[in-house]
Protein backbone atom coordinates (compact mmCIF):
# COMPACT_ATOMS: atom_id res chain seq x y z
CA UNK A 1 0.00 0.00 0.00
CA UNK A 2 1.07 3.27 -1.18
CA UNK A 3 2.04 5.85 1.23
CA UNK A 4 -1.25 8.76 1.83
CA UNK A 5 1.22 11.26 0.30
CA UNK A 6 1.70 9.43 -2.86
CA UNK A 7 -2.50 9.04 -3.10
CA UNK A 8 -2.59 10.88 -6.20
CA UNK A 9 0.71 9.47 -7.90
CA UNK A 10 -0.31 5.84 -7.41
CA UNK A 11 1.23 4.93 -11.07
CA UNK A 12 3.91 6.85 -10.41
CA UNK A 13 4.32 5.12 -6.75
CA UNK A 14 3.95 1.51 -8.47
CA UNK A 15 6.76 2.09 -11.57
CA UNK A 16 9.20 3.30 -8.65
CA UNK A 17 9.15 0.55 -6.65
CA UNK A 18 8.84 -1.88 -9.93
CA UNK A 19 11.87 -0.07 -10.67
CA UNK A 20 13.95 -0.37 -7.44
CA UNK A 21 12.46 -4.29 -7.52
CA UNK A 22 14.08 -5.11 -10.55
CA UNK A 23 16.89 -2.93 -10.34
CA UNK A 24 17.64 -4.34 -7.02
CA UNK A 25 17.94 -7.79 -8.57
CA UNK A 26 19.43 -7.22 -11.99
CA UNK A 27 22.22 -5.64 -9.97
CA UNK A 28 22.69 -9.26 -7.56
CA UNK A 29 23.39 -10.43 -10.60
CA UNK A 30 25.30 -8.57 -12.24
CA UNK A 31 27.65 -8.84 -9.43
CA UNK A 32 27.64 -12.49 -9.91
CA UNK A 33 29.78 -11.21 -13.40
CA UNK A 34 31.79 -8.58 -11.34
CA UNK A 35 30.12 -5.63 -13.44
CA UNK A 36 28.19 -2.87 -11.66
CA UNK A 37 24.88 -1.86 -13.00
CA UNK A 38 24.91 0.17 -16.13
CA UNK A 39 27.74 -1.37 -17.54
CA UNK A 40 25.91 -3.99 -18.81
CA UNK A 41 24.44 -1.55 -20.98
CA UNK A 42 27.54 -0.15 -22.58
CA UNK A 43 28.77 -3.50 -23.51
CA UNK A 44 25.26 -4.08 -25.26
CA UNK A 45 26.13 -1.04 -27.25
CA UNK A 46 29.37 -2.50 -28.13
CA UNK A 47 28.26 -5.98 -28.72
CA UNK A 48 25.96 -4.26 -31.32
CA UNK A 49 28.71 -2.01 -32.88
CA UNK A 50 32.06 -2.48 -31.30
CA UNK A 51 34.19 1.18 -31.71
CA UNK A 52 31.54 3.51 -30.74
CA UNK A 53 32.81 6.77 -29.36
CA UNK A 54 32.20 7.59 -26.10
CA UNK A 55 29.60 10.38 -26.88
CA UNK A 56 27.75 7.98 -29.08
CA UNK A 57 27.66 5.31 -25.97
CA UNK A 58 26.23 7.95 -23.91
CA UNK A 59 23.51 9.20 -26.30
CA UNK A 60 22.65 5.32 -26.74
CA UNK A 61 22.52 4.26 -22.84
CA UNK A 62 20.46 7.56 -21.81
CA UNK A 63 23.12 8.47 -18.67
CA UNK A 64 25.00 11.18 -17.66
CA UNK A 65 28.22 11.82 -18.46
CA UNK A 66 29.86 11.64 -15.58
CA UNK A 67 28.26 7.93 -15.07
CA UNK A 68 28.99 7.01 -18.25
CA UNK A 69 32.74 8.18 -17.89
CA UNK A 70 32.71 6.38 -14.66
CA UNK A 71 31.70 3.27 -15.98
CA UNK A 72 34.17 3.52 -19.03
CA UNK A 73 37.41 3.66 -16.69
CA UNK A 74 36.36 1.10 -14.69
CA UNK A 75 35.34 -1.22 -17.33
CA UNK A 76 38.98 -0.24 -18.94
CA UNK A 77 40.72 -0.76 -15.35
CA UNK A 78 38.34 -4.07 -15.42
CA UNK A 79 39.96 -5.22 -18.93
CA UNK A 80 36.61 -5.26 -20.40
CA UNK A 81 37.48 -2.36 -23.20
CA UNK A 82 40.28 0.04 -24.58
CA UNK A 83 39.51 3.68 -24.71
CA UNK A 84 41.86 4.99 -27.45
CA UNK A 85 41.90 8.84 -28.76
CA UNK A 86 40.34 9.51 -32.44
CA UNK A 87 42.99 9.65 -35.29
CA UNK A 88 40.38 12.43 -36.53
CA UNK A 89 40.54 14.36 -33.38
CA UNK A 90 42.63 13.31 -30.45
CA UNK A 91 39.87 14.46 -27.83
CA UNK A 92 37.46 12.34 -29.19
CA UNK A 93 38.06 9.00 -27.22
CA UNK A 94 36.91 5.52 -28.93
CA UNK A 95 35.60 2.98 -27.47
CA UNK A 96 36.63 -0.96 -28.21
CA UNK A 97 35.92 -4.46 -26.67
CA UNK A 98 38.54 -6.57 -25.26
CA UNK A 99 38.41 -10.56 -25.89
CA UNK A 100 37.21 -10.39 -21.75
CA UNK A 101 34.42 -7.57 -22.45
CA UNK A 102 33.33 -9.87 -25.66
CA UNK A 103 33.18 -12.97 -23.89
CA UNK A 104 30.72 -11.37 -21.30
CA UNK A 105 28.00 -11.02 -24.65
CA UNK A 106 26.61 -14.50 -23.61
CA UNK A 107 26.50 -14.39 -19.96
CA UNK A 108 24.85 -10.86 -20.39
CA UNK A 109 22.53 -12.51 -22.98
CA UNK A 110 21.70 -15.25 -20.27
CA UNK A 111 21.21 -12.87 -17.67
CA UNK A 112 18.61 -10.97 -19.20
CA UNK A 113 16.64 -13.51 -20.50
CA UNK A 114 16.75 -15.01 -16.89
CA UNK A 115 15.31 -11.68 -15.35
CA UNK A 116 12.57 -11.01 -18.45
CA UNK A 117 11.59 -15.15 -17.06
CA UNK A 118 11.46 -13.99 -13.16
CA UNK A 119 10.15 -10.42 -14.45
CA UNK A 120 6.83 -12.36 -16.33
CA UNK A 121 6.26 -15.30 -14.69
CA UNK A 122 2.55 -15.06 -14.17
CA UNK A 123 1.82 -12.86 -17.15
CA UNK A 124 0.04 -13.82 -20.20
CA UNK A 125 1.22 -12.63 -23.55
CA UNK A 126 -1.07 -10.09 -24.20
CA UNK A 127 -0.52 -8.51 -21.03
CA UNK A 128 3.23 -8.31 -21.53
CA UNK A 129 3.22 -7.23 -24.92
CA UNK A 130 0.40 -4.34 -22.56
CA UNK A 131 2.66 -3.77 -20.24
CA UNK A 132 5.52 -2.99 -22.48
CA UNK A 133 3.74 -0.54 -24.87
CA UNK A 134 2.51 1.80 -22.01
CA UNK A 135 5.64 1.53 -20.45
CA UNK A 136 7.08 3.33 -23.87
CA UNK A 137 4.45 5.45 -23.52
CA UNK A 138 4.84 6.68 -20.13
CA UNK A 139 8.69 7.07 -21.01
CA UNK A 140 8.22 8.87 -23.70
CA UNK A 141 5.74 11.61 -21.78
CA UNK A 142 7.93 11.84 -19.04
CA UNK A 143 10.64 12.45 -21.55
CA UNK A 144 8.71 14.69 -23.65
CA UNK A 145 7.29 16.82 -20.43
CA UNK A 146 9.28 15.74 -17.20
CA UNK A 147 11.79 18.92 -17.69
CA UNK A 148 8.52 21.26 -17.69
CA UNK A 149 7.25 23.09 -14.00
CA UNK A 150 3.96 21.76 -13.05
CA UNK A 151 1.02 23.60 -13.21
CA UNK A 152 -0.29 22.78 -10.38
CA UNK A 153 -2.80 20.90 -11.85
Amino acid sequence: MPPSTARDGRLSYAIFQLARAHRGHAAAMLRNMNLHPGQELLLMQLFDRDGQTQSELLDSVGLDHSTVSKALRRMQDAGLLTREPAEHDRRVMIVHLTDAGRALRDPIADMWRTLEKISVQGLTAEQIDTFTRTAYAIKQSVNKRGHQVPSGE
